[in-house]
């Protein structure tokens, strides 16, 4: 018998491996197609879908930003198409991430650097996944990654996790429950997303994407302080890592308190900009609003801090941040061996906008100071139906509570 990850599991649920579980099941672990197969020339604007590890987070996809392939690419590439119920992991990185593939995601392509676990038939494909991010598989997972400075994933390695079955009635029960809280979180994603999208178009209407006329641009800088100063933080600080940033979102994720040892300083209404490879180019961005106001935060060295001047929106950094064009100035600029290569934040001072019309900006200000404050209060929701989740998931494997009282709680909170 495999021996339990998750304590406390009752002893009446059988303990596998994945590997084992998919085999009976009719199911498989492979990974994605190796880079020879699909080169960055064939992507294309519209077409098939093809997950990629940034377009991975909690036991979702998010499609954003999603890259795509022809039709005719799709069917070369068949064996690596994704079905319903399938489990797609990034294979470098943060091993921990997993996304469960939803019924509108049938088809898509397990991309390049991903690892895909098709269950099969013997389990609950969304208990599994749930399963998969219990704390004590994550740290597991994460353990027998091999590689120290960057953790890689291999079939070997996921097909050896210990799996704890129970029976299927308490497998989907499971399921159910905490499916709930994150179909809400899912609505909610979806609300900010698109504040967003509508956001972005106020700004373009201002001609930031375009090139402007010599004669009128005006530098970035009149606009945006790059890197501002700031006071020094207390002995312990609100602290945000690479990892809390988005690729899509401007809401921070999580964040913790440390004694500040160096790093960027931040304050409430400034951007966060990762200045490094891949995740410049990956879009990794957030927009700090969750502090008290005047407290002092800090943050990764790989941060380009951004600070509206005064009479500017706040939360026009942020879109310019945003910017395609801004984006593609800042990787043009960015310099270093490969792999490692990063972007000063003087390289701004050569980024030019056309002036926006000063009642368009005081419109946007107005509508974007609403907007974040309704998207603050989702992100507030969110992470405390997380946490319900994350909470619920270690007490529900070990039998300490009955599904039938994990469905009260979820009703009452969603």
């Amino acid at each position: 018998m495999v021996e339990a990850v998750v304590p406390g599991v009752p002893t009446t649920w059988e303990q596998t491996t994945l590997v084992e579980i998919c085999e009976r099941g009719g199911g498989n672990i492979q990974t994605g197609p190796f880079g020879s197969q699909l080169h960055a020339s064939d992507y294309v604007s519209v077409g098939v879908p093809s997950v990629m590890p940034q377009d991975i987070g909690d036991n979702v996809i998010r499609e954003d930003f999603i890259a795509r392939i022809t039709v005719e690419d799709s069917l070369r590439l068949s064996r690596y198409l994704l079905e319903v119920g399938d489990i797609v992991y990034s294979r470098r990185g943060d091993v921990g991430r997993r996304a469960l593939v939803r019924p509108d995601q049938q088809g898509w392509l397990c991309g390049t650097g991903c690892l895909r676990i098709r269950p099969g038939n013997e389990i609950n494909s969304a208990y599994l996944s749930y399963y998969l991010g219990h704390p004590s598989v994550r740290q597991w997972i994460k353990q027998h990654a091999v590689g120290a400075t960057m953790p890689n994933l291999n079939t070997k390695i996921i097909g050896a996790v210990p799996v704890v079955v129970p029976p299927q009635g308490e497998q989907d029960s499971i399921a159910a429950a905490l499916g709930a809280l994150d179909d809400k979180i899912a609505i909610n994603e979806r609300i900010a997303v698109t504040y967003e999208q509508l956001l972005q178009a106020q700004i373009e209407l201002m001609g930031v994407e375009v090139d402007p006329d010599p004669e009128s641009a005006a530098p970035v800088t009149e606009f945006v302080h790059f890197s501002p100063k700031v006071a020094k933080a207390p002995s312990v600080a609100v602290y945000v890592d690479m990892a809390a940033l988005s690729t899509h979102r401007a809401g921070i994720s999580a964040w913790s308190r440390r004694e500040p040892k160096g790093g960027t300083r931040f304050m409430n209404g400034d951007t966060l900009l990762a200045r490094i490879t891949p995740c410049l180019e990956n879009g990794k961005t957030g927009y700090v609003d969750f502090m008290e106001d005047g407290e002092i935060g800090v943050g990764s060295t790989e941060f380009i801090v951004m600070r509206s001047v005064q009479g500017v929106p706040p939360e026009f950094s942020y879109f310019l941040a945003r910017s395609k064009r801004f984006r593609e100035h800042m990787i043009r600029n960015m310099i270093g061996s490969s792999g490692r290569q990063r972007v000063a934040a003087a390289e701004a001072a050569n980024f030019y906008i056309k002036h926006p019309d000063r009642k368009m900006l005081a419109e946007f200000g107005e509508t974007a100071s609403n907007i974040f404050a309704h998207m603050r209060s989702l992100d507030r929701e969110c992470r405390m139906l997380t946490t319900l989740r994350d909470t619920l998931l270690p007490q529900l494997m070990s039998g300490k509570l009955r599904v039938r009282d994990a469905e009260k709680i979820v009703e009452d909170a969603v």
